[in-house]
């Protein structure tokens, strides 16, 4: 096998993991959106997403891919909000 082909392979494995993960974080949304919906709040909190991007940046240990880190985690969030406010309807 190549660079490349252990590259991509590494890559398969990590996205399967991530897949994973998505779909657990996804499941506490919807328990989120649940208490949301039972307490007529609001889908968006602003401190609360200031709160947990900083505080998931300061664990990043390769600080060189905190932009990086910023736009995939704002995707995260945006998912979240977007299948909160689906299961809100």
């Amino acid at each position: 096998m190549s660079k490349l082909d252990d590259a991509r392979k590494e890559i398969n494995l990590v996205d399967e993991e991530m897949l994973k993960l998505f779909e657990r974080r996804m499941q506490a949304v919807k328990q989120v959106a649940e208490y949301k919906k039972e307490n007529n709040l609001p889908i968006f909190d602003a401190s609360r997403e200031q709160a947990l991007t900083e505080k998931n940046i300061s664990m990043l240990k390769n600080k060189s891919l905190e932009e990086y880190y910023r736009i995939f985690f704002e995707g995260v969030l945006n998912s979240s909000k977007a299948f909160q406010k689906e299961f809100i309807k």
